[in-house]
């Protein structure tokens, strides 16, 4: 016995002399097992929130995705990583088969389409001319517009079509040309698409031609002319324009001058017999879940790939295989800030008057251009605010815009032309402010066309503490505890708890106390308070796990350990 216990120990001294000769390094990065590999960030989340939060305190560049998990419930789980990471898996097909980009709110983004009908109850409807009378429409309609030329060999046309339904998406690749977010998106496609619902609303099933799919479509002018203000709202004389599509006076009426035979090939029937649009207007909703290219729907087998019609061909690369360049290309997210690039916007009525009212609860004496001053970041607002109101100068946000994949806010600014490069403000041309979320800094460029040329940058500068990601979800704990310590009090809350500890609710779940739900209290926004202070305690937590100092161990020493 006592010679096992000599020879441990030998082995013990012997170990500790090796790491006094090789100590651990400071800090653990989780690596994949071959240097050719992506380096790893790969999370999985059952809330987007949650996911969209840990995206927030992570500094490299990934993404959010969602994953279905079961046929029954349709649930899905969200898993944060890299493009390049998630294609590596993603390529072979052996898992990940059911997967969906989460195209982030307020982020610019690509125009995009979902089209669909069942064949069965469209006999005489040729998917494939729809489709191309659709994007000549849509290429019209840019042009038309904001002065945008695009063709068919601009889209990605993917298809995932069965014996049952045809099923199409359509992805523009418009060079340096965007819009701000989903949203616009949406309002866009529903102006443009205008003339066929007032057929549907307005015709009956037998005055719809029965050649639905073989008219030469012309973008109507009535509905432009009589319905639609289109304002060009910068004042730049710069390349990266916004362009701004706004409905004014257009109303729904029964006359027939609002409806366009020419769209009739747009109007399909359901099973039912019931009339719809070939395009889905559904999807253009904030976080809204977009199948990926190669993916099925799960319990289905058919996946989305590039159609026999589809006339789009990305760029040749040496170090991007073509699959690859195709995946990228069909991410309606993927945009990335640049200054020529043109962000197209399009908004309503409603959208316009709220945006006015929100700015002026902010106390800004900028004049209100199309209500696209305020982001979702407040604090940041008023930061930047704080920046072009000095030296008796009071300079304003005409408009922000939000790119995902960097974590970029950039405000155009007006009355405010002082530029670093220059040292001194341009005379006609204005200043743009770029706040980087995931680095925490800020800095200047320009719209004149020499600072452009010299591609002037400024020194980043740091944002102010009050403003960091970790002091905003403080803050939002804080608030919400004390919202929660308003509605229950702790000593109610200890009472129930020891009157009937495992009480439970029937129909609540194991996290649900025997509390009074009809109280008046609004469920909703109580559920949604609590789900904000779990994401911030969560969102914190990341950001203190991701500052800390953790030894590493070496693989070798844990495949050893496991071994023995």
């Amino acid at each position: 016995m006592n010679g096992k216990w000599e020879a441990k120990l030998k082995q013990i001294e012997e170990r500790a002399s090796h790491y006094e000769r090789k100590p651990l390094s400071s800090l653990y990065k989780p690596r994949l097992s071959k240097p050719e590999e992506p380096p790893s960030i790969w999370k999985l989340f059952h809330r987007q929130t949650q996911a969209f939060n840990f995206v927030r305190s992570c500094k490299e560049d990934v993404h959010v995705f969602a994953l279905e998990c079961k046929v029954e419930d349709g649930q899905r789980i969200y898993l944060v990583t890299t493009y390049t990471e998630l294609w590596f898996y993603y390529k072979s097909r052996k898992n990940l088969l059911h997967c969906y980009e989460v195209i982030p709110e307020n982020a610019v983004c690509k125009l995009y389409f979902d089209l669909e009908f069942k064949k069965p109850a469209n006999p005489g409807a040729d998917g494939k001319k729809m489709v191309a009378l659709l994007i000549e429409h849509v290429c019209k309609a840019l042009q038309e517009l904001y002065s945008v030329n695009c063709s068919a060999e601009d889209v990605l046309n993917l298809d995932s079509s069965t014996d049952d339904k045809f099923s199409r998406h359509l992805i523009f690749q418009l060079h340096d040309v965007a819009f701000k977010d989903n949203i616009h998106v949406g309002n866009f496609v529903r102006k443009i698409l205008q003339p066929a619902l007032h057929l549907i609303a307005n015709e009956d099933d037998s005055s719809l031609p029965e050649t639905a799919g073989h008219a030469s479509p012309h973008f109507s002018e009535a509905p432009i002319e009589q319905g639609i203000a289109f304002n060009k709202t910068s004042t730049d004389k710069d390349i990266g324009e916004s362009w701004t599509f706004n409905s004014e006076k257009l109303e729904r009426r029964g006359s027939a001058e609002h409806s366009s035979p020419e769209l009739s090939f747009l109007v399909v029937k359901s099973n039912m017999g019931e009339k719809h649009l070939f395009v889905d207007l559904g999807v253009y909703t904030r976080n809204r879940n977009f199948r990926l290219y190669k993916s099925s729907k799960i319990g289905k087998r058919v996946a989305l790939e590039v159609a026999e019609d589809n006339k789009f061909f990305p760029l040749q690369s040496k170090h991007i295989s073509e699959e690859y360049q195709y995946f990228l290309s069909s991410l309606v997210s993927n945009v990335r800030f640049s200054d020529t690039l043109k962000i197209l916007t399009c908004d309503t009525p409603q959208n316009k008057r709220k945006g006015v009212e929100y700015c002026n609860s902010n106390s800004t004496s900028v004049e209100t251009i199309e209500g696209f001053q305020c982001s979702p970041y407040p604090e940041v607002d008023r930061f930047v605010l704080s920046l072009v109101n000095k030296n008796g100068i009071k300079g304003g946000i005409r408009r922000w815009n939000y790119f995902f994949p960097e974590e970029l806010l950039v405000y155009d600014i007006c009355k405010y032309r002082w530029c670093e490069n220059i040292g001194r403000a341009h005379k006609s041309n204005n200043i743009m402010i770029l706040v980087d979320l995931k680095n925490e800094v800020w800095y200047q460029k320009c719209h004149d066309p020499v600072c452009k040329a010299e591609n002037f940058k400024s020194d980043c500068f740091p944002l102010p503490a009050e403003v960091g990601l970790l002091f905003l979800f403080q803050d939002i704990l804080k608030s919400v505890t004390e919202l929660q310590e308003e509605e229950f009090p702790a000593d109610e809350t200890r009472n129930n708890k020891t009157k009937n500890p495992h009480k439970q609710s029937p129909n609540k779940s194991s996290a649900s106390s025997d509390v009074d739900w009809d109280n008046g209290i609004d469920d909703a926004y109580f559920l949604e308070a609590t789900e904000d202070a779990e994401l911030a305690e969560a969102a914190e937590n990341s950001l203190l796990s991701y500052n800390s100092i953790v030894d590493e161990i070496p693989d070798e020493l844990i495949i050893e350990v496991l071994q023995e």
